[in-house]
């Protein structure tokens, strides 16, 4: 079965203009019956048609999802690795759509008989990291953790923002990263380990914290973790992102710290 360019466009809502780019450039080929015939795409063009617009929304550009395409020829492999990052940031967006609903419906209560605290508490689900309290007291210790709430407390609503975002912006880049099959040892890979340990040391409390480095037991724990814990691997796209993240921060501890010896003296 075949489809015209005229149908694809009013199935995805992507313009002839932009399909006849893609075609133009190589990205989405179309078939034709003839030389001069009408552009026409099948069912195969049609899978990579819903990559090329996956990738897009990542904010990739034509060359980058050109390479991506080339480098993941299993398509269903590659839909699997997208359908985790979409469900990740489904929940996400839930969370956030309640949280403004809850927000909305104690905005319109009677004044006379709403209880502020009740909005306070609720209307920043999916950011409270008071969650995380006897999690992080039985790993790091106590004091780990209130150093770390009095860190976070102690800032403005706006640095609260800029540090979530700078957040959500590094584990987007682990997530492009681990779909694009980036290697774990790659200079890529490398800086993105890079960005997250300087991350991690800038947090107060935690192993570490202050120095150019975070503690390499800790670094390595936490990424062991982000490939056990369901939780924390959501952030990267799933099981296979966090793995590559994993994997890019143990290539990473080995070439930052000095060797470490270990029980019977070897390095």
């Amino acid at each position: 079965m075949q489809w015209s360019i005229q149908e694809i466009s009013r199935l995805t809502g992507v313009t002839s203009r932009t399909l006849r780019h893609y075609d133009a450039v190589g990205l989405l080929p179309a078939v034709r019956t003839t030389d001069a015939g009408p552009r026409r795409y099948d069912r195969t063009a049609l899978v990579r048609l819903q990559r090329i617009l996956l990738l897009r929304d990542l904010g990739l550009g034509l060359g980058a999802i050109a390479e991506v395409l080339d480098a993941q020829r299993d398509e269903a492999q590659a839909l699997r690795m997208h359908l985790v990052s979409l469900r990740a940031e489904q929940g996400r967006l839930a969370r956030q759509i309640a949280s403004v609903e809850r927000t909305v419906a104690d905005l319109e209560k009677d004044p006379d008989t709403t209880e502020e605290n009740i909005m306070a508490k609720d209307m920043f689900d999916g950011f409270d990291h008071t969650q995380y309290e006897q999690e992080v007291t039985e790993r790091w210790g106590r004091d780990a953790y209130q150093r770390g709430d009095a860190w976070w407390r102690g800032l403005t609503a706006r640095e609260q923002e800029e540090w979530k975002g700078r957040v959500a912006a590094l584990s987007k880049d682990w997530a492009d990263a681990a779909v694009a099959g980036t290697d774990p040892a790659s200079d890529e890979a490398q800086a993105l380990a890079a960005r997250h340990a300087e991350w991690l040391a800038s947090v107060p409390g935690t192993p570490g914290a202050g120095q150019p480095l975070p503690d390499r037991g800790y670094l390595l724990g936490l990424a062991d973790m982000y490939v056990a814990d369901d939780r924390f691997a959501a952030n990267y796209g799933g099981t296979e992102g966090a793995t590559f993240v994993r994997d890019a921060l143990r290539v990473f501890a080995e070439r930052a710290y000095p060797a470490v010896a270990d029980a019977d003296g070897a390095y």
